[in-house]
């Protein structure tokens, strides 16, 4: 068994697992946000009904991020010591940063959310939500600040084996933080709000809460339809970044095995690594070429170009990659019907289209894995892109079958929290925006 490859299907598995939460919670923030202003300015009501039970909701999604973040923290310490070594000076402050400057934010402010709608002002909790809202967002900032200095590292220089800290801002606002920590929000945008219009629906195919269903589905459908439409924009600026700072991720996700003039643009295929092909591929010629450099003759590099130990997987990055733009696309299909469906004031009773977005609401829980493994996958086999590779970041004191064990254990561990977590949804969703009070968030 090769320790580094269970390091990082271990690192894997609780990143993956931690990712199902955080997205989601950027998304409540919003829709919760947007309620409490309604409600502060109309005093509707319905309003706060509707915002108490989001917040409900939120407040378990929070807990499960917190309890399956902490095991992240650690395996830094434990499987990757000799990265905590040599990049820890740089990678650990954004991590220190988000704890101190954002998630004990979150926690109080959220706190004050779920036991406090009777015990401040109406202004106060209104801001409350807002800094909940706020901290939520500042904490992605600062672990995407973290996961794209290991992607396009800058402001820093080696010295005596250690990467050592010259510039902050270079390092923090690097060639890919920005477009990466937009892309990543409005993924959670997309995530909190097809996740709150499948709950709506939900109510509205069973014929109950459909007083709070309906503005519920209105106002999640809106976020939703502008941020299906928006996020084509960031992922494509995204995909330009790159192609231009990550030349071999880039080929790697389109399966480019030659640089090529007028390079075409795959939207499907089966990637052949031994015969360096794509089978029963379908693409669009010079897209690829158009889309980056805005020049249908343009040269994109190919996997050619680089050498081969420094390539990754080309069938999975292919695949998740697309899989991701896939789901995308599907997103942007459902926002589309929507805004018909509203036009013809059929939105409420449409059911096949009510059916969709309940059936639907796991997708984009899944782009969201995909688009973190194309972006992680893509980029090995380094651990810090062109400084450190992920071979020579792994601890070499834990040997392999302790690290099997820990998956094992995780395995069972995930399984049972996330029974758990849906037990609690299911019964939070059943008992309705009518039934459910703030407090305990298992009440």
């Amino acid at each position: 068994m090769d320790p580094v490859l269970l390091s990082r299907i271990q690192f894997g598995l609780t990143a993956g697992f931690h990712f199902i939460f955080p997205p989601l919670t950027l998304g409540l923030s919003l829709v919760i946000l947007i309620l409490e202003i309604i409600y502060y300015t109309s005093d509707s009501e319905l309003y706060k009904k509707i915002s108490t039970f989001m917040v409900k909701i939120m407040g378990l999604v929070f807990v499960m991020g917190v309890a399956t973040g902490i095991v992240l923290e650690f395996s830094f310490g434990t499987n990757w010591s000799n990265y905590s070594r040599m990049v820890g000076d740089i990678f650990g402050a954004p991590l220190a940063a988000e704890g101190i400057f954002a998630f004990f934010m979150e926690s109080v402010f959220l706190g004050i959310l779920i036991f406090g709608r009777n015990r401040v002002s109406k202004r106060f909790y209104l801001l409350s939500v807002f800094l909940v809202f706020f901290a939520s967002h500042l904490s992605g900032l600062w672990i995407i600040i973290a996961n794209s200095w290991m992607q396009t590292p800058a402001g820093y220089t080696i010295e005596g084996g250690r990467a050592v800290l010259t510039n902050f801002y270079e390092a923090a606002l690097n060639g890919s933080t920005i477009v990466r920590f937009l892309h990543t929000i409005i993924g959670g945008w997309i995530t909190g709000t097809l996740f709150t219009a499948g709950v709506s629906s939900w109510y509205l195919l069973k014929e109950r809460d459909t007083e709070a269903a309906r503005p519920l589905l209105s106002l999640a459908l809106w976020i939703f339809t502008a941020t299906a439409i928006i996020q084509f924009v960031s992922g494509h600026s995204h995909s330009v970044q790159v192609a231009k700072t990550q030349p071999e991720k880039m080929a790697a996700f389109e399966a480019l095995w030659q640089s090529r003039a007028g390079a075409p643009m795959s939207v499907i295929g089966i990637p052949d690594t031994a015969a360096k092909k794509t089978r029963f591929e379908i693409a669009v010629p010079k897209l690829l070429s158009i889309a980056i450099y805005f020049d249908p003759n343009a040269t994109v590099q190919g996997l050619n170009e680089f050498q081969p130990d420094e390539l990754p997987s080309v069938f999975i990055s292919y695949l998740t990659y697309h899989g991701m733009i896939g789901l995308g696309s599907f997103f942007a299909l459902l926002a589309l019907i929507a805004l018909i469906l509203r036009f013809r004031n059929r939105l409420f009773d449409s059911r096949w289209y009510l059916w969709i977005l309940v059936l639907a609401t796991p997708l984009p829980f899944i782009s969201n894995e995909l688009g973190w493994m194309s972006a992680e996958i893509g980029r090995q086999p380094w651990a810090v892109y062109r400084v450190l590779k992920t071979i020579d970041a792994a601890s070499v004191v834990v040997p392999a079958g302790q690290i099997l064990f820990t998956i094992i254990m995780f395995s069972v561990i995930y399984l049972l929290l996330f029974a758990v977590f849906i037990k609690i949804l299911v019964s939070i969703v059943k008992k309705g925006p009518d039934n459910v009070t703030l407090g305990y968030i298992g009440e």
